[in-house]
């Protein structure tokens, strides 16, 4: 089993401390964990470090998740890096647009840690 390095990209601290911890609590091996407040950021933070998978939110400030997606492949450290939207936006046309822009998946808050499991494991290659 590989350890991983993720990258949560959301405006609260506070949902980003939530997502980390429930990565660990879904038993995914994260040595380490970055944290990015927009896309912006995430971008400049994917420039200078190499990650396994980013967890991103949709609706943030300055660079929002969508936006955040789609200059994505300007990163070179980023390409191939599976992305996985965690969002409060439920409705059918989000998730559809996320994925059309380059999710690999979708996570709907409140999120439980076995939701993350399911959804991370697979994109992961089982590596947990």
């Amino acid at each position: 089993m590989k350890s991983i390095r993720a990258l949560i990209v959301d405006d609260s601290s506070v949902m980003r401390k939530i997502v980390a911890r429930s990565l660990r609590q879904a038993d995914i091996d994260v040595t380490e964990v970055l944290e990015a407040g927009n896309g912006a950021e995430a971008l400049g933070i994917l420039r200078e470090n190499q990650v396994d998978l980013i967890l991103c939110d949709i609706n943030m400030p300055v660079m929002d998740g969508l936006e955040f997606i789609k200059q994505l492949p300007t990163v070179e450290k980023a390409k191939g890096v599976p992305v996985i939207m965690v969002t409060t936006e439920g409705s059918e046309s989000h998730v559809v647009q996320a994925l059309s822009c380059g999710a690999r998946g979708y996570l709907r808050k409140p999120f439980t840690a076995e939701q993350i499991k399911e959804h991370v494991v697979p994109i992961l290659g089982g590596k947990s």
